[in-house]
């Protein structure tokens, strides 16, 4: 249902998304946002998030414009005020196989399916519907321009740093800790001496050319390896 609604006038209203959805008659709104969508390894994590009606949350922004210290502060915040939130998590044997596209719309999907709440509209972050059969718009740079968006990409974004922190001691050398397998000329350079490790993206260009051949051009690469 992308268009449904007109463009807020004032892209600082956090809230004139929401409030034009219940204006059309929707009382339970779910934000979704991802993170993850560029990196070279690691999985891409999506959340839902459904914020009480005219909740306020004023430092709940888009996560990349806020510290890693206030994320994790706000992650806390919003898992007590919201009415639900749901986490999905595309890994990277998924986003091999059907592509990063596909697998963050399934993803998102199964953030939505996540929710303790049944959402009747989602807000999406981004330009691409999610197949699901629930009124939706979609939105450009949502995060910013919507507080239950701007909610989910904190959720979906600490949940994978914590992740990759995790990963980044089950696979030491290549930074995962620091860049969070995004591709920093560290992570490039140690791609290149180490070669991919299990989590590695082998369909991602940085990671591809240094994979082995495999008989009948399967990937060697595993799942399974994150138990959230």
């Amino acid at each position: 249902m992308t268009g449904l609604f007109d463009t807020p006038d004032s892209p600082i209203d956090m809230l004139a998304l929401e409030g034009q959805a219940l204006r059309r008659g929707y009382a339970r709104i779910a934000g979704i946002d991802e993170a993850g969508r560029g990196p070279l390894a690691g999985p891409v994590v999506a959340a839902a998030v459904i914020l009480p009606t005219g909740m306020i949350l004023p430092e709940v922004n888009d996560s990349k414009q806020l510290t890693e210290e206030k994320r994790e502060e706000l992650f806390d915040v919003i898992h007590r005020e919201a009415l639900a939130v749901g986490v999905g998590i595309g890994d990277h044997a998924l986003i091999d196989r059907i592509n990063i596209l596909q697998a963050t719309l399934t993803a998102m999907s199964d953030a939505v399916r996540g929710l303790c709440i049944t959402p009747d509209f989602l807000l999406i972050d981004g330009i691409s519907s999610v197949p699901m059969n629930i009124p939706q718009r979609t939105v450009k740079k949502g995060d910013s321009l919507s507080l239950s968006i701007a909610a989910a990409s904190i959720i979906a974004k600490v949940t994978r740093d914590r992740m990759m922190v995790e990963y980044d001691a089950q696979f030491p050398g290549y930074g995962f800790a620091s860049h969070k397998g995004y591709g920093a000329a560290s992570h490039l350079a140690a791609i290149a001496e180490l070669g991919p490790c299990p989590i590695h993206r082998r369909s991602f260009s940085g990671v591809k050319q240094h994979c082995p051949a495999v008989p009948g051009g399967a990937s060697d690469a595993s799942s399974g390896l994150f138990s959230f």
